[in-house]
């Protein structure tokens, strides 16, 4: 595809791995006891459970993704050079730009608590529930994307 999408494909990537750093920074803090449910295990279930979901997501939909767009291109009779042309407004546009900004938005919260909380003497109730539905929304973001992606490509296949 084109060196756009290229990008995307990377940054959706670079999304997954950013998170599991941010959320590195913030299991590498103190260990200290306090409440049961902000020991460092429940910072690392839920770094895991964020990242499952988002290999998850990425396994299912990028396939169903790929055949789809392939579809198109024999539908339409492109040759190469036409798809890579024709196939770039259907993966980059205003929108897949908005879920981008978005995710890299969350993100930067995230590193941010992670600086945060490997900062902090104990662990901290409110940061892991911070942290959950900071990486919840990054979920939630990258399963929109998904679905708006692939909802433009049936679109496009129905036209």
């Amino acid at each position: 595809m084109s060196r756009g999408r290229i990008r995307g494909s990377r940054r959706s990537s670079g999304v997954l791995l950013l998170a599991l750093l941010a959320a590195t920074l913030l299991l590498n803090g103190p260990a200290v006891a306090q409440d049961p449910a902000c020991k460092r295990e429940a910072f690392e279930e839920a770094v895991d459970l964020s990242a499952a979901a988002l290999r998850d997501l990425t396994g299912l939909n990028r396939p169903v993704f790929q055949i789809r767009l392939r579809e198109l291109k024999d539908k339409r009779g492109w040759d190469h050079n036409q798809f890579l042309r024709e196939a770039a407004p259907i993966v980059q546009d205003t929108r897949t730009d908005a879920f981008d900004k978005e995710s890299a938005s969350l993100l930067e919260e995230i590193a941010r608590m992670g600086a945060e909380g490997s900062a902090a003497a104990t662990p901290d109730c409110e940061a892991l529930a911070r942290l959950k539905s900071h990486m919840e929304a990054l979920v939630d973001a990258q399963r929109g994307k998904w679905a708006y992606l692939i909802g433009k490509v049936e679109q496009e296949l129905g036209r």
